[in-house]
């Protein structure tokens, strides 16, 4: 049994979502999970677990920098334990950008952070006009347009695989804690 510490980082809520959706899965599997978002994560919680996992969304084409800063602040005890890192974006929507080795948007915020965590993810996200502000809807339905995904304003759609989410969860669960390697 492990001690995961599951991070999260949201825009709208659906990072958090999945999040609560992997909590529900490892504890499952016999594990204690802590669910957190990265504004209240510190140095001590990352310390008190034995696996980390950080998810966090993308809005207009970045993660949001107190993600990228949080990870540069604790990168050594990040490498010094299970890690595992997933992304949440509408561009996983398209089955050749879900994977992490094939999501630009994973492939570049690890890579600008040197970090390679033991476990990586990626899922589509949730696109929700009617809960954005006339700024964001307008903004997203142009990038929707360039991308040819959904543009209707009414459009309200979750295109997360749950089931990736839980294969994700339990290959959170099989990593190997450092005294079993």
């Amino acid at each position: 049994m492990s001690n995961t510490l599951l991070i999260y980082s949201t825009t709208d809520g659906h990072t958090k979502k999945i999040s609560l959706t992997m909590q529900a899965f490892i504890e499952t599997q016999g594990h204690n999970v802590t669910l957190v978002a990265v504004e209240d994560a510190t140095a001590e919680t990352l310390a008190n677990h034995d696996k980390v996992v950080i998810g966090a969304s993308i809005r207009y084409g970045k993660h949001q920098k107190v993600v990228a800063d949080f990870i540069t602040h604790h990168k050594a005890l990040l490498e010094n334990k299970p890690s595992a890192f997933y992304t949440v974006n509408l561009v996983a929507r398209k089955p050749e950008k879900c994977q992490p080795d094939t999501n630009p948007y994973i492939i570049k915020f690890l890579a600008q952070l040197d970090w390679q965590p033991s476990l990586q993810g990626v899922f589509a996200g949730k696109l929700n006009y009617p809960q954005y502000g006339l700024i964001d809807r307008n903004m997203i339905r142009f990038i929707m347009w360039m991308t040819k995904g959904p543009t209707d304003p009414s459009t309200n759609v979750e295109f997360t695989d749950w089931q990736s989410v839980n294969r994700f969860a339990q290959a959170v669960c099989d990593m190997a804690l450092d005294n079993d390697n």
